[in-house]
């Protein structure tokens, strides 16, 4: 989806106000998805709080420093949410190929 839904979901929310990915009408469209009936698994996983992130810029050292967004998803409607055991995002291990991270949920299928 490329949108940090919450303040959580990005490193810098304050300098970030006019950003694409960031921008206020983008978040309320998120507000309105999930309202619908889908639910956030990583973030109904682990809780509010900042991160964890999925994308960083490749400027400076933004990963290294964890200055990211947490704009990958995994979205599940009421039906497949039960399916859900467990999430995370894989930053390290050398998967730096491209500026996200995996994100890896497992369902009980």
């Amino acid at each position: 989806l490329n949108i940090a839904h919450e303040e959580d979901d990005i490193w810098n929310p304050s300098g970030n106000r006019k950003t694409s990915g960031f921008l206020e009408d983008e978040r309320r469209w998120f507000t309105r998805l999930l309202d619908s009936g889908w639910h956030d698994l990583l973030r109904d996983h682990i809780g509010q709080g900042k991160g964890p992130y999925t994308w960083w810029s490749n400027r400076g050292r933004a990963r290294e420093l964890d200055r990211g967004w947490r704009i990958d998803y995994v979205l599940a409607n009421a039906a497949a949410r039960p399916l859900f055991k467990s999430a995370e995002v894989l930053r390290e291990g050398g998967l730096t190929v491209s500026d996200h991270a995996p994100l890896i949920v497992d369902l009980d299928m």
